[in-house]
């Protein structure tokens, strides 16, 4: 999607959330699906855009997402802060210096178990002919200098806080320009930083993405039926291990414990819809045993089922 250089500029938006059912990411050009693993929350994201490129820091809650980029796209991500759990990205987690990259309609997925803070620069159109990691299908990382990526994590502080200083349209124009180009010439340090890293391998193959894409694509058909991994394994041609082995790797948990918690969520966004009742609804995500669904409904979001049908049916 394009920037429109008649929009506003040098005009930052904050978007904050208390509510997880509320949460919609605000980065256009990223369709994020998740699955939330706490039940209160605190995010916010602040978007700033610029002629021919989005900037955006998040601070985001414990989730399991599933995102892709809009075509005509490159998205550069980074951590913002440092923490002891590091995020798993692609079925990959270790604590390092990392950068992330992807291009149009490019895939990644990750498991966050705690509070991070990252950014994401996305610009529109694909950046080119810069000496940028190609990318296909899914986002690649890499291992970058420390010191790169304090830099960028620098510049992206200092952007939006002068973006967020009053400025004439001229001023406001020639300034944006210049951080655009402050940030592509960061973005460019930060990869001729990279250093070979073995543990990059793996989350770089994306054979190793495609299957666990199939697992979730063939998981995501019915979840209103039981799933048994034996005949998840033969439609797809794998052992039962490694079914397994690539969900405990790219969702940080059991199969069958993140099919539970994915089937709680769906219902419940299903519940904020208002249909007709809960029991046809926890039926129609495979819940059968109604007084553990509920005691799992409530562990997990601190309300009955009845009481997020009953306030949704109020508003």
């Amino acid at each position: 999607m394009g920037i429109d250089d008649r929009a506003p500029m040098l005009a930052p938006r904050t978007y904050r959330f208390t509510d997880v059912d509320e949460f919609r990411s605000s980065i256009r050009a990223l369709n994020v699906e998740f699955t939330p693993l706490v039940r209160k929350i605190a995010a916010e994201q602040v978007i700033l855009n610029l002629p021919g490129c989005n900037v955006s820091f998040t601070k985001a809650f414990p989730r399991v997402i599933d995102a892709q980029l809009a075509p005509n796209c490159t998205a550069v991500g980074f951590l913002m802060d440092d923490h002891e759990v590091p995020v798993r990205f692609n079925g990959a987690q270790r604590d390092r210096a990392a950068i992330v990259i992807g291009s149009g309609g490019g895939a990644y997925n990750t498991f966050e178990e705690v509070e991070r803070q990252f950014a994401f620069v996305v610009f529109t159109p694909e950046v080119k002919d810069r000496g940028w990691p190609e990318t296909k299908a899914s986002f690649r990382i890499a291992e970058t200098s420390t010191v790169a990526l304090h830099q960028l994590r620098r510049l992206i502080t200092e952007v939006i806080a002068a973006a967020s200083e009053p400025a004439d349209a001229i001023e406001a124009r020639l300034k944006a320009a210049a951080m655009r180009q402050s940030l592509l010439g960061a973005i460019d340090a930060a990869f001729a930083a990279v250093v070979p890293a073995r543990w990059t391998v793996r989350p770089n193959d994306e054979r190793h993405l495609k299957i666990f894409q199939n697992i979730r694509a063939l998981l995501s058909d019915d979840l209103g039926q039981p799933i048994y991994s034996e005949q998840v394994a033969r439609k797809l041609g794998l052992s039962v291990r490694s079914i397994h082995d690539a969900v405990q790797r790219y969702r940080g948990m059991s199969l069958h414990r993140y099919l539970r918690l994915r089937r709680l969520w769906l219902v419940r966004k299903r519940l904020l819809t208002g249909p007709e009742s809960v029991k046809s609804t926890a039926l129609a995500f495979g819940f059968w045993h109604l007084s553990d669904f509920s005691k799992s409904y409530r562990d997990r979001f601190g309300e009955t089922p009845s009481e997020t049908l009953e306030r949704a049916r109020r508003t």
